[in-house]
């Protein structure tokens, strides 16, 4: 399996699963302790996780949050020491997984909209997360998993006396680890990857658009000035060109400030045109009074027909009395470049192409394309329900709430948030569904039944023997070589299978000195998690590898004294904190 991981032919889920199927076939283990990772608590409690991370983004809660701690850094330095430490301390509290995941697209954004040359900042977003993740129980998956091993073990009878573990007992080796790691990553790291290349942004490709939005009132963006807001500067792919106020120009400089009502003139990129649109306080100029709500909503690019009643029409005009549409224009091209009128004196040509705001009924209106011959809708865009983002944040709150307090166990908290969010429209089912990661799972669950194999044949055992031997009569030296093994198969597979592989092993090793299990325990979980050195060791490293324009090498060069660091950090201070 190891063999067949690091050849990277085949996916990771179904090397595991193929695994799975041999060890079976073979009988090393019954087939009930196999497959005992797929009703694992951990496993269980991954996947509940990511829809209530999926509720936040959707009500565009974490946007919100973000642009509050963010802002607009104006330097690499300055936007490492605004995003790091509030992507660690968020991924203590939400699994680092869904984290980083709806952390790209804001950091993305910011670098297009600010310009900022921050070689490790994609880079730091992944170590942040893992670092931030090893602080409390539920901020990674490892966590879990190694939590749900001990309670199966102490259910077992193998660990007499010991206590599973609770939602903050990590913290007291994971945060002066991350403080250290953070420190690294801020000050250092970046002297590492100098001449490192950045994925260079999307330039302009295709058509360019004029398209204008309105300031919604008391949103996010009233009050902000366009420096603030991220309008001021020269961003790649698009430019506010013009402001009109109470039918009044004003002077689009850095300092000054959007009021509800106003309306933003744009050039734009067909790539960065959505983006536009997803702007949390922005909405199109013009358009029809749609009955369904704007998160419903999808953008969809057309090309006007010669029979379409529009043409020759200002888009003042539109939308026409007798028109069958609900939509809103968000943005128009003539012959691949911007028109040379202004927005609403522009009259409508045949050929001309628009991004529409559109409902489902659109298509079916269309179906004739009497209007527009060729209709491409853009996928992956939606805008957020902002309305519902308080709500969001306080049900995730509560959920974290419930978990620390022991009111409840972190798999019903997490449920239970899931279902509110639900209930309460923050998500659809249809979302909830696709936030699942179903590869991650299934290896998480398949690592958990190959720790049975692993156990059952005694390779474990063996493993365990050859690690007390290089340890000797130490504990302390001990916790050293578990940590090194971990790290070194963490970059090599899977944490999960790390975790599952290493938690037998250092159980053993354990058993024969005669020591407290706990502190290996601890090692083990911050270990299989510190996949700094190999992308492909951590699903945020490969989910940051692209943005970031990075090679095996980068990592390596980052990776690796933050490694030491971490290692020396809860090496030393486990033994001191869970006794030996």
């Amino acid at each position: 399996m190891f063999a067949v991981l690091v050849s990277d032919r085949l996916p990771t889920w179904l090397v595991f699963i193929g695994t799975l199927t041999v060890m079976m076939t073979l009988r090393l283990a019954p087939e009930q302790a196999l497959l005992k990772g797929f009703a694992n608590v951990g496993v269980l409690t991954v996947a509940a996780l990511f829809p209530v991370a999926a509720g936040m983004y959707s009500t565009g809660a974490i946007s919100l949050l973000s642009h509050r701690l963010i802002g607009q850094p104006k330097s690499a330095r300055s936007a490492n020491l605004r995003i790091l430490p509030s992507i660690a301390i968020a991924s203590a509290f939400v699994n680092n997984t869904p984290m980083v995941a709806m952390m790209i697209p804001v950091v993305r954004d910011l670098k297009r909209q600010t310009g900022l040359n921050a070689p490790t900042l994609f880079m730091g977003l992944s170590f942040a997360s893992i670092l931030g993740g090893n602080m409390t129980l539920i901020g990674g998956a490892v966590n879990l998993i190694v939590a749900g091993m001990i309670v199966d073990a102490i259910n077992s009878g193998q660990l007499h006396g010991m206590s599973p573990v609770a939602i903050f007992e990590l913290a007291w080796v994971g945060v002066p680890a991350a403080v250290v790691g953070l420190l690294y990553l801020i000050f250092i790291a970046p002297r590492l990857l100098p001449e490192a290349k950045e994925r260079a942004p999307s330039s302009p490709t295709g058509r360019a658009y004029l398209s204008e939005f309105r300031v919604e009132a008391n949103s996010n963006l009233d009050g902000k000035t366009l420096d603030a807001a991220g309008f001021a500067s020269s961003s790649v792919g698009f430019r506010l060109f013009s402001i009109q106020r109470n039918g009044a120009k004003v002077t689009p400089g850095p300092q000054q400030q959007l009021r509800g009502g106003d309306v933003l003139a744009f050039t734009a990129s067909a790539e960065a045109l959505p983006v536009l649109w997803t702007t949390i306080g922005l909405v199109p100029v013009l358009g029809t009074a749609m009955q369904s709500e704007r998160h419903q909503h999808q953008l969809v690019e057309v090309v006007v027909s010669a029979n379409a009643a529009a043409v020759g029409r200002r888009l003042s005009e539109l939308p026409l009395p007798d028109s069958p549409y609900q939509m809103m224009l968000v943005g128009i091209s003539r012959n691949g470049q911007v028109p040379g009128q202004s927005f609403l004196d522009l009259r409508v040509e045949a050929g001309d192409a628009g991004v529409l705001e559109v409902d489902d009924s659109f298509f079916y209106e269309n179906r004739r394309e009497i209007d527009f011959t060729i209709t491409k809708p853009l996928e992956g865009y939606l805008v957020k329900r902002v309305d519902r983002a308080v709500l969001a944040t306080f049900i995730t709150a509560l959920m974290v709430a419930m978990g620390a307090s022991g009111v409840s166990s972190m798999l019903n908290a997490a449920l239970l948030a899931g279902l509110a969010m639900l209930l309460t429209g923050c998500l659809t089912s249809e979302q909830a569904w696709r936030s699942l990661q179903w590869n991650t799972l299934v290896v998480l669950g398949a690592a958990l039944g190959l720790e049975s194999a692993v156990t059952g044949s005694g390779l474990s055992e063996a493993v365990g023997k050859l690690c007390a031997a290089l340890a000797g009569n130490s504990p302390r030296i001990a916790l050293g070589v578990v940590f090194g093994v971990t790290i070194l198969l963490t970059n090599i597979i899977s944490n999960g299978a790390t975790a599952a592989f290493m938690f037998p092993v250092a159980l053993s090793m354990s058993e024969k000195l005669g020591t407290n299990f706990k502190p290996l325990a601890m090692i083990v979980m911050v270990a299989a998690s510190c996949a700094f050195i190999n992308p492909a060791g951590f699903q945020t490293n490969l989910m940051v590898q692209k943005d970031g324009g990075y090679g095996f090498g980068d990592f390596a060069r980052v990776g690796i004294p933050l490694t030491a660091i971490v290692g020396v950090v809860v090496v030393l201070l486990a033994p001191i904190v869970y006794g030996l």
